[in-house]
């Protein structure tokens, strides 16, 4: 982005859809799998292995966000890493990102430059272009994000084929982000580690690909809950999951964030979202380097910890009462 599109005050009406569809798609260095990017009806990318990969999310303001906790270019970065988390849950690398952005009128284009400077910044940690999207008014700020990627030629890593006796492994970090939504929710703005790891995630994008290569039998992301996620790939799999305490290392910071706001740091671990971590199962002894064991696949069917029914909610579900 242009850094000098940081000081123009104009809003987004007076810019325009056109112009504010530029602003937003230039700036970014050609990514190799882009073959024609923005300025068409459509972006064309390479795909060497026949397939591609897509997935969608959709951030709302006040529901997935805050401008007054969050600024416009961390959740930029938060809306783009929360798709390339996804596409890593498959085995698969990134190729290209179509982003769609509904604002009011009255909205600055600062608010945009923002949002647009965060998200080329992200596409940028793993080497891809936004390719194009589209402009819509709004009354509430909505970004919605289109990953696609590619599978280099490897199946893709679902959440259906873990097995009884296959190990539960993570890569990434778990309860970062809910311990540093619980500190904002008290009116804090510290400590910066698990602030910043609420406001942008670190998902570890490499490790899919890696899992795959491995032999992962199943593969989520952790965008809901361990346990809720893990929940996802017992039903697909026809399987239980135990995850065990005794193998999950509770952070020593969010222990004394915990401590000092009177929470339990297990739920965080257990059941916060947002991290983006990965978690994934593989057969007894292939757990990949990088990857912590959390857990062991069963017979049967659902979620445990230790053996017994978590008795807590497991995680985040939109429209849940």
């Amino acid at each position: 982005m242009d850094p000098e599109q940081g000081q123009d005050e104009r809003t987004v009406s007076e810019l325009g859809e056109f112009g504010l569809i530029r602003r937003v798609t230039e700036g970014g260095s050609r990514a190799r799998s882009t073959l024609l990017g923005p300025g068409d009806d459509a972006a064309v990318l390479s795909a060497p292995d026949n397939r591609v990969v897509a997935t969608t999310d959709v951030l709302v303001q006040d529901v997935h966000f805050r401008l007054d906790w969050s600024s416009p270019h961390q959740v930029g970065r938060k809306a783009v890493a929360v798709n390339l988390s996804d596409i890593a849950a498959m085995g698969a690398v990134p190729t290209g990102l179509l982003v769609g952005l509904g604002c009011a009128p009255d909205a600055s284009t600062e608010l945009v430059d923002g949002l647009a400077a965060g998200m080329w910044a992200e596409a940028e940690t793993v080497g891809i272009d936004l390719v194009g999207g589209d402009m819509a008014t709004s009354p509430t700020l909505t970004i919605s994000v289109t990953a696609l990627g590619d599978l280099q030629g490897r199946p893709p890593v679902t959440r259906s084929g873990a097995c009884p006796g296959d190990i539960v492994a993570c890569a990434g970090r778990l309860g970062w982000s809910a311990a540093g939504l619980a500190v904002l929710a008290r009116g804090f703005r510290s400590p910066l580690a698990v602030v910043g790891a609420h406001r942008v995630p670190e998902p570890p994008y490499a490790a899919g690909p890696e899992a795959a290569e491995a032999g992962a039998t199943a593969m989520i992301d952790v965008s809901d809950g361990l346990l809720a996620d893990l929940g996802h790939i017992a039903e697909a799999s026809g399987v239980s999951v135990d995850v065990r305490t005794d193998w999950v290392e509770v952070p020593q910071r969010l222990s004394e964030v915990a401590s000092a706001l009177g929470a339990n740091p297990w739920q965080w671990v257990l059941t916060g979202g947002e991290d983006q971590a990965l978690v994934a199962t593989f057969p007894e002894g292939g757990v990949p380097a990088g990857w912590s064991a959390v857990g062991r696949v069963g017979e049967g069917a659902g979620v445990t910890v230790d053996g017994a029914e978590y008795e807590q909610q497991s995680g985040w579900q939109h429209w849940r009462q």
